[in-house]
């Protein structure tokens, strides 16, 4: 029996197979390469001394999936796979709902032809919307999200509930996550986005190794103790280590459950820029730039569902996440493409 993870070459699939791998899972990876390298598939083979198949395969390709399905005996799927800028979101929400809520409908009738009913889902803190206040809760009110990316992320989630619904026998985990940052400690696999980054702790050690000229800080006029945006930031190792504890217990449940993965604590902008310079003793140039619009002043999660149903929580700290960000940075200074 192996768990099926999509989307396995990205930044979070990457450290979740090797979190699988050394739980002792056997794992079955597809991915289309479309925001993914193969190198990090090699790189995942080399930390953790094991092998497992791969398949070049789009999730809505129905027929690739079949085969995949057909050659392994799969027990659940761990669903990565989707595109998730949201400024593209914006310019191309066509491409956003055929690629993410389309290629999950695609996914999930095939796992049900091949009678595969239980998926761990990746989804997002940013269903809550911006009309919650934090701590964000599991069962506070979703749906007023502020982009195509953040939609998809809500009516996936929908979806899998009336899966559910109609048949129970599915199990569907809902993870919503926080602000994934950090990279494996051996350095060897990490965040590596395509252009210019979309999030924030890429582009301070995009900044802090020369790459970028300085970081643009928006808004520092909100009501927050330094005036900067606050956030809860969660190291991937982490993050990776919640997906094996949700496996679990989706092969032991039944039914559809969301939960948090944060840590419960928020760092503003500036406390994330002043820890990676602390802790890497580089400089890190930023100005502040304008607000910008749908932003919250603060957002943080209340992880206690997780710690109960799952037994998980976040183990490591801000200094983690920054030295293991610029671990994986200053080695890679180009990415995967060395």
């Amino acid at each position: 029996m192996a768990i099926l993870i999509t989307g396995g070459c990205g930044y979070i699939g990457s450290h979740t197979c090797i979190e699988m791998l050394d739980a002792g899972y056997d794992i079955v990876v597809i991915d289309n390469y479309y925001n993914s390298k193969p190198e990090a598939l090699r790189r995942v083979k080399e930390i953790s001394g094991k092998e497992f198949p791969f398949y070049e395969c789009d999730i809505r390709d129905a027929e690739g999936l079949r085969k995949v399905f057909s050659a392994h005996k799969i027990e659940a799927v761990i669903h990565f796979a989707g595109l998730k800028a949201v400024g593209e979101s914006v310019r191309e929400p066509l491409m956003y709902y055929d690629n993410n809520v389309a290629g999950t409908v695609v996914l999930c009738q095939v796992m049900a032809e091949m009678g595969c009913k239980r998926i761990i889902f990746s989804s997002s803190a940013t269903v809550y919307g911006t009309g919650n206040p934090s701590p964000l809760k599991e069962e506070m009110p979703t749906g007023a999200v502020t982009n195509p990316y953040g939609r998809t992320k809500f009516m996936i989630e929908g979806i899998l509930a009336d899966l559910c619904v109609s048949d129970p026998e599915w199990s569907a985990v809902l993870l919503r996550y926080f602000n994934p940052i950090g990279a494996h400690e051996s350095g060897h696999i990490g965040e590596d986005p395509n252009g210019i980054p979309n999030n924030l702790m890429p582009y301070i050690s995009q900044v802090a190794i020369g790459k970028l000229q300085k970081l643009s800080v928006f808004g520092d006029d909100y009501d927050t103790p330094d005036g900067t945006g606050v956030r809860d930031y969660i190291h991937v190792v982490d993050l990776a280590r919640g997906h094996v504890k949700a496996v679990g217990y989706a092969l032991e449940h039944n039914g559809v459950e969301a939960i948090n993965l944060g840590t419960g604590v928020g760092y503003s902008v500036l406390d994330l820029v002043n820890a990676f310079k602390s802790a890497n003793s580089v400089d890190v140039p930023y100005a502040i730039a304008p607000r910008r619009d749908g932003d919250v002043a603060t957002c943080y999660s209340d992880p206690a569902k997780a710690a109960a149903l799952l037994g998980w929580k976040a183990e490591k700290n801000v200094e983690d996440m920054c030295r293991d960000t610029w671990r994986w940075q200053s080695q890679n200074p180009k990415g995967y493409d060395e």
